[in-house]
């Protein structure tokens, strides 16, 4: 469990290990949610670009030559005709 004080302008520093574990730099941003129950949660809400890397999984496994896209479009566009 990571503790912190808070000072008198309701500040507080958030705990190495709780920035390590959200990735937190300065200038990031946080946003905290109050549970039904009351409870808090806090998440960061700024993320840089490289952390989005591998979300989407493509099945894409070579390129593709402008011919090969112009005989797709026309063989999409024959069965449509028909």
């Amino acid at each position: 469990m990571a503790a912190a004080t808070v000072t008198s302008k309701g500040q507080t520093t958030i705990p190495k290990k709780i920035r390590e574990h959200l990735h937190l730099h300065p200038g990031d941003q946080i946003e905290y949610i109050i549970g039904e129950n009351g409870s808090v949660t806090i998440f960061a809400k700024t993320l840089d670009a490289m952390d989005l890397k591998g979300l989407l999984k493509t099945k894409v496994k070579k390129s593709v030559s402008l011919e090969e896209m112009d005989e797709a479009i026309k063989k999409g566009a024959a069965r449509e005709s028909r």
